[in-house]
């Protein structure tokens, strides 16, 4: 499995989302400059995370970005298969594969079997409150003073 550039900035984009979601909105300039993303690149990543209902914009002056449902119920795994579809390491892990003539006696598939399994029990619990959370403890540890 390897995330693209898209996904992380995707990904990125969300947890900046969840940081906020109390204070309201965030232009796509203001992301942009936040995350240092290119914008225009920025607007395709937007577009892709509102089509897979995980943002919501707003128009106008005070318009911008905000995240649709609760932090804690978005996994990274979720992301990860709308921006970059199935995260298997190898095609014949997904059902209904039939293009090896070996499946049913290969010896690699238990293998990227684990692997796939360990990717996954990793990415489908770890949600956005999780991430919120681990940021910040790392804001308040920098923070620590005598």
């Amino acid at each position: 499995m390897q995330v693209s550039y898209k996904c992380d900035y995707a990904l990125k984009v969300l947890l900046e989302l969840a940081l906020r979601r109390t204070s309201g909105v965030i232009s796509s300039q203001e992301l942009s400059k936040k995350l240092d993303i290119p914008l225009k690149f920025l607007e395709q990543v937007l577009a892709d995370l509102r089509k897979g209902g995980f943002i919501e914009s707003r128009r106008g002056n005070m318009g911008g970005y905000t995240l649709v449902g609760a932090p804690e119920k978005i996994t990274l795994g979720a992301v990860v298969r709308h921006i970059d579809g199935p995260v298997e390491p190898i095609d014949c892990l997904n059902s209904g594969y039939k293009n090896c003539r070996d499946l049913a006696t290969c010896a690699f598939k238990p293998v990227w079997s684990r692997v796939n399994k360990a990717i996954t029990d990793i990415i489908d619990k770890v949600s956005l409150e999780d991430m919120t959370r681990d940021v910040l403890n790392a804001s308040e540890a920098l923070n620590y003073s005598i």
